[in-house]
């Protein structure tokens, strides 16, 4: 979907009145501004921690196996986790986001991409209740690379793509995807495997998704 992903220009326009660029004030530039007022870091990893888990809950009764998952579920999800802590939740962000100097989606590009993923990867490989093993690896693999790479969202897009990797892995009949390992060297390996994707290899994340549904049977002693 993404063939390249460029440093973008900088914008001669201030981007500070922009919703999804304000900074939570007595916060050191590390929170962006929320709902609750929280400053600290740590504070805030606790709270969309426990709001992540609530929402996971509530999502699992919401979509059964049958579902097919769109853009729209996606902005739902986004909302439902984060919508009591940011005013932008489930609102495709305004700015333009890097990882140690990794351009994602243009900010400007992210609806039409988005369309592109409902009409490709999301109508193709959800639900996701195929056959083979290798079937469902490479389903997980390739919606969770387009929709990391096209990073919809100001905050919280890696951990949305898990949850719907979870909620995929469900559709297929295998338990709650374990992504504890994914720390350290492998994390490494992972976000390499994400930029992987930019030339639709896929493998990367195939071997990551193999390992993590691996480690989730062992841990639920399956």
């Amino acid at each position: 979907m993404i063939s390249g992903t460029m440093k973008p220009k900088k914008s001669r326009y201030d981007t500070s009145d922009m919703i999804d660029a304000r900074i939570e004030l007595g916060s050191r530039g590390r929170v962006l501004k929320n709902l609750p007022g929280i400053k600290r870091k740590r504070d805030m990893d606790q709270v969309e921690g426990r709001e992540q888990r609530r929402a996971l809950d509530e999502l699992i009764r919401i979509y059964d196996k049958d579902h097919r998952f769109t853009s729209a579920d996606i902005r739902k999800i986004h909302k439902l986790w984060l919508g009591k802590v940011y005013e932008w939740a489930g609102s495709y962000r305004s700015i333009d986001l890097d990882k140690g100097g990794f351009w994602f989606a243009h900010a400007k590009q992210i609806s039409k991409l988005m369309d592109e993923l409902d009409r490709g990867p999301l109508r193709k490989f959800t639900p996701c209740t195929f056959a083979s093993n290798d079937q469902v690896v490479h389903a997980l693999a390739v919606i969770h690379v387009e929709l990391v790479l096209i990073h919809p969202f100001r905050e919280g897009n890696g951990r949305l793509a898990r949850m719907l990797s979870i909620l995929m892995g469900l559709q297929a009949g295998l338990p709650l995807l374990d992504f504890g390992n994914i720390k350290g060297k492998k994390k490494k390996e992972y976000f390499a495997a994400v930029q992987a994707g930019m030339d639709r290899n896929y493998a990367p994340m195939e071997k990551i998704f193999s390992d993590v549904i691996g480690r989730t049977l062992r841990i639920r002693g399956r």
